[in-house]
This record gives C-alpha cells, sequence and structure tokens, in this order.
C-alpha cells in the first residue's frame, strides 16, 4: 500500500502516484544579455535559490529589462517550483512565492521553471517539499548526468514519479514543516545576533585598552606533523592527533573534546613525534580553511597534522580565556602569505599585538566572553535539533 511511514493519524487513505509532467510544464530560464541586468524586473537566480533558507522567503537580488512579451512568457507566479539546472554537488529545488510591487518575477537562465497547470489544484509548498525528501532527491540526482558539473534537463523532470495524498493530507503536511523551517530560520536568527553582539563587545572592549604587548613575548608557536595514513583511523588510544577537519565535530565549538585520530605513547615514540605538553589555541595554518578563522582549545597532551598550527603562553601573568577570545576575535585572514596555498606564518602572527591589562581584569573578561559563548553553543545545539526532527520527518512523512 502506497503510504508513508508517519503520518497524521486522520489520515488512511492511499496516496496516488502521478508523473511531475502531469502537473507541470517545464522550461529553461532565461538567456538573456548581460547588459540588460540590473533594472527593470525582478529577476530569481541560482544564488537566491540557495540562499532561501525558509522556502517561502522572499530573496531577489536582480533585474533585468525585457519587453513585455517576454516577460509574459518567463513569469513566475504562485505554485510554480524552480530547479537548479547545473550544480557541483546537488540540485536545489524552491517554489515561487512571490510577488513585488504587483510585478511579476522572472527567472535566469541556470534555473528551471515547472509552470504549474491550470488543472493542478494540489498545495505547491507540499509538492515542494517532498521533491525535497530523500527518496525524490535521490530521483532526481539519479536523472541527471555529467562528470564535473551536475546537470538535469526538462525532459528528466517530467518523467519523475510522486505519490500524492489528499490535498487536505498535503496542506496539513505542507503547514507543519513550513512552521518548522520558520522556527529554524528564527533560531538559526537568534544565533548569528548573539555572535554579532559577542563580537562588538570583544572590539570594544579590546579597543578600550590602550597598553598593548605582542604575542612572541607571551607565547610561543607550534606547527604540526605528517601524519603517515597507515597510524590513521584509531581512536580510543591516549593522545588525540586533531586534524583541520576535527575542529568541525560536534562538541568541539571551543574545546577540542574528540579527534577522529589518535596514537599512543608507543607510536608517537616510533614516528619520533613529541605531543604538545601546553594547554594551546589550535588553527589552520595552511589552505581554504583559513579564511574560516576557526580557533580551538587544545587541552595536553595532543599533536596536530602539518595543516595546523597550535599557540600557548608560557607567561603566569596571562589568562588563558582572555587571550583566547581576543584572538578569536581577529582574523587571521588578513595575515595570509599567498602562495600556491595561502599560509599563515609564525613570524608574522607573533607581531600581532594584543591589549594588555592586569591578570584579574583578564579573567573578568575572558569569563564573560565564556558565558556569551557558551550561549551560542546551546542555542546551537537546539538549531541541530531542529534540524535532526526535521530530517527525520523528510525520511518518514513521504514515500
Amino acid at each position: 500500500m502506497n503510504v508513508p511511514k508517519l503520518r497524521f493519524k486522520e489520515f488512511i487513505d492511499e496516496w496516488k502516484k502521478v508523473e511531475l509532467d502531469k502537473l507541470y510544464e517545464f522550461k529553461n530560464g532565461l538567456n538573456g544579455d548581460r547588459s540588460l541586468y540590473g533594472k527593470g524586473v525582478e529577476l530569481i537566480n541560482v544564488s537566491d535559490i540557495l540562499n532561501n533558507t525558509c522556502i517561502t522567503s522572499k530573496v531577489i537580488n536582480g533585474k533585468i529589462n525585457i519587453n513585455e512579451d517576454t516577460l509574459r512568457k518567463n513569469s513566475v507566479e504562485y505554485g510554480d517550483i524552480l530547479f537548479q539546472r547545473s550544480s557541483e554537488t546537488f540540485l536545489e529545488i524552491g517554489t515561487s512565492n512571490v510577488y513585488l510591487d504587483n510585478k511579476l518575477v522572472t527567472f535566469s537562465g541556470f534555473v528551471i521553471r515547472g509552470k504549474r497547470k491550470k488543472d493542478n489544484i494540489n498545495n505547491p509548498l507540499f509538492i515542494n517539499y517532498e521533491l525535497k525528501s530523500p527518496t525524490l532527491r535521490k530521483k532526481i540526482i539519479i536523472c541527471g548526468s555529467g562528470a564535473q558539473h551536475f546537470n538535469i534537463g526538462q525532459e528528466d523532470l517530467k518523467r519523475i514519479t510522486i505519490f500524492l495524498p489528499s490535498i487536505k493530507e498535503q496542506k496539513k503536511i505542507a503547514d507543519m514543516l513550513e512552521l518548522l523551517d520558520k522556527k529554524i530560520e528564527l533560531q538559526t536568527k537568534r544565533i548569528e545576533v548573539l555572535k554579532l553582539f559577542k563580537l562588538a563587545l570583544q572590539n570594544n572592549i579590546y579597543a578600550s585598552i590602550n597598553n598593548k604587548i605582542k604575542l612572541e613575548d607571551i607565547g610561543c608557536f607550534i606547527s604540526g606533523y605528517g601524519f603517515p595514513e597507515k597510524y590513521q583511523g584509531h581512536k580510543n588510544l591516549s593522545i588525540p592527533f586533531y586534524k583541520v577537519s576535527d575542529m568541525n565535530n560536534f562538541g568541539n565549538e571551543i574545546y577540542m573534546n574528540n579527534s577522529n585520530n589518535t596514537l599512543s605513547l608507543e607510536i608517537c615514540s616510533h614516528l619520533k613525534l613529541r605531543p604538545i605538553p601546553n594547554r594551546s589555541i589550535i588553527f589552520a595554518k595552511i589552505g581554504a580553511a583559513i579564511m574560516l578563522d576557526r580557533k580551538r582549545i587544545a587541552t595536553p597532551p595532543f599533536l596536530i597534522d602539518n595543516n595546523m598550527m597550535s599557540y600557548y603562553i608560557n607567561r603566569e601573568d596571562i589568562d588563558f580565556d582572555y587571550i583566547f577570545y581576543f584572538l578569536d576575535s581577529i582574523k587571521f585572514s588578513h595575515y595570509v602569505q599567498q602562495g600556491a596555498l595561502p599560509s599563515l606564518s609564525s613570524g608574522d602572527l607573533g607581531k600581532i599585538k594584543i591589549p594588555f591589562v592586569n591578570i584579574q581584569k583578564q579573567k573578568i573578561i575572558g569569563t564573560t566572553f565564556n558565558l556569551y559563548t557558551r550561549k551560542i553553543i546551546l542555542e546551537t545545539e537546539k538549531l541541530s535539533k531542529l534540524f535532526e526532527l526535521k530530517k527525520a520527518l523528510m525520511y518518514n512523512m513521504f514515500i
């Protein structure tokens, strides 16, 4: 029987199987002259689709000057579905829900529009969510082609099969998922506001301190080691070996609490690797990861690979948290040396001047920023749970 694993208890009817061709007419986007961009009617492009955190967000960044006939043939109306036609990774889908200044919105060259047929009375938001469900996503991706870039065409989309419940069930599912998306959007904004407030507070406090001292005068930089592949993958040995990717691990938002690789003291001795014995601030020193400006605190003993660098403090009149949050407020990406790969030099970083106050004031400032950071982590965990809930619903509420 064609029914999902999870549904509202008042619905028991079987879902009907239908091809998208029965619901939508497909058309490629405009390939207008770039000289026409910047004026006229609103234009939806790929970046607008990608930037929509909530499905009904009204994010329109461009305009194009086209004649009325072209506008009529290419305008987007409520209920239309937009597909990103080409991508390096995966296909993005979004429903159109935009009327701006009573003008219809047109769409750009790298987008396919599914224009809703007149006899299609289905809930467009439900169909949009269903097309984003894991099962339908796989069907769409399978239809695509291309070695380096994923591409999909109109004819392929037409043959995609979906399952539809009654219009009442469609609306209830769509309303619930839209509400969840709005919660996700609000929670994301809450986190961004906290981060901006914390950064502004950091900048104001540090800017108010006139006395300065260089990083090289209070601490030391240590670069990492090459990590032989045959020793990678062990997770329960005594010495964590951190890679840049470990900073993404859940639980490593400030302190490095887990790693994907560990070594034993015996292996360290065999490889002639000396674990770092000091509590340190670690960060990426080579490659594009520098631009993310992530810093983390690692507790000894630990090792880092040769794409990372650590900084530890060797003076007792310096509070570690105070220095960490100062470094967290500045962009190491501004100190990048250009080459085949962007890189950071300990010599350049050592010249960075930090505000210097007595240890008591340092501790107060460090503790204050620690509280804000933990609040951000708590709110981020709430956001993660919302994403997990949506993922589970998307998997179980569609066929």
